[in-house]
């Protein structure tokens, strides 16, 4: 007797698990398919919207990088941890910056999203990209020019690298440290020569610069 009891308890929890888990992968099936009615019915019937993929992307994450105004404000209806990172150190508003999604900004930093935190940060994503309105936004809202990554790498030097002039003026205009070196030794000088692009290099040094 006691045996069945068991028996019909584990079976009761491998049900409730199974279910939980196709709950789980219809939450993400929705947000990657842009379903915002099956979102907010599926945050209704109780789905944590800090779900997180297997990247550990979460929901706001997924709809961020891609852009989805009205999804990513479906879910921070929910109130969600805007600052979470997935496994990469990315945040819903590095995503967001990164991919040029100007207005997904605006909803995020609204809500508290975070933008002078440790390491790489949006506005070194949107510096690499060149997404100018959102490195204006994040610097008008108070981001730090010269934030750096892990290994010393700042929005000036990638803007550098990745041959964006008019970011680098930006940047410059707004206080960019010129001379400011990673933690190998390199600067946004020594990037823009080494990716060949010489009106930047130009720029710089005009502004500056020196090895």
């Amino acid at each position: 007797m006691l045996s069945a009891a068991r028996n019909m308890a584990l079976s009761l929890m491998l049900a409730a698990g199974m279910a939980v888990a196709g709950v789980y992968e219809d939450m993400l099936h929705a947000v990657n398919n842009d379903d915002e009615h099956m979102v907010a019915q599926l945050l209704k019937r109780g789905v944590d919207v800090n779900t997180v993929d297997a990247n550990g992307d979460s929901l706001l994450a997924l709809a961020a990088r891609r852009g989805k105004s009205e999804m990513v404000k479906t879910l921070l209806d929910a109130r969600p941890r805007v600052n979470s990172r997935n496994g990469r150190g990315e945040t819903a508003l590095m995503l967001a910056a990164f991919n040029g999604h100007t207005d997904t900004v605006r909803a995020l930093l609204a809500q508290g999203a975070e933008f002078n935190h440790p390491g790489w940060n949006p506005l070194i994503y949107a510096a690499a990209r060149n997404r100018m309105d959102i490195a204006r936004i994040l610097i008008g809202r108070g981001a730090q020019v010269d934030g750096e990554a892990e290994n010393g790498t700042t929005a000036l030097m990638m803007a550098a690298r990745e041959g964006h002039l008019q970011m680098v003026l930006l940047l410059l205009e707004h206080g960019a440290s010129i001379n400011h070196k990673t933690t190998s030794g390199h600067s946004a000088l020594s990037m823009a020569k080494d990716q060949d692009r010489r009106e930047i290099v130009q720029t710089l040094v005009r502004a500056g610069a020196v090895e």
